[in-house]
């Protein structure tokens, strides 16, 4: 059974930085799609970044020069490098495992494992 773990959010200013983290002991990289999602309540759930099948990673558009998603395939771990933040940016965020195939960011009713997430307040 995999259980991912996320860690690193907390309370920051505006235009400061959190470095997120994701791993979950028994899972191994680069075997699936992985993904970092927000989520605030009463707003559906948003993919901000992500890696697909073949390994390859990606950042939702409208974060690009400010959100990264990086791995380090000999820990199992990927992060999510969250620079600039702004106030919009408050969420719980979630990272997900086990979709096999497709986009990192299509049916994500396919993924098998999500983390308990973590929180980001960002003040202005």
């Amino acid at each position: 059974q995999v259980k991912l773990m996320e860690s690193g959010g907390g309370s920051v200013q505006a235009g400061e930085s959190l470095n997120l983290t994701c791993q979950g002991p028994g899972y191994t990289l680069p075997s699936s799609c992985m993904g970092w999602f927000r989520q605030v309540p009463g707003k559906e759930r948003e993919g901000d970044a992500g890696m697909d099948n073949d390994g390859s990673t990606k950042v939702a558009r409208s974060l690009l020069g400010r959100f990264i998603f990086d791995k380090d395939i000999a820990r199992d771990i990927v992060y999510l490098q969250m620079n600039d933040l702004k106030p919009e940016d408050n969420a719980m965020y979630f990272c997900a495992a086990g979709k096999y195939g497709g986009s990192w960011d299509l049916f994500t009713y396919e993924y098998k494992y999500w983390g308990q997430g973590t929180q980001v307040t960002v003040s202005s």
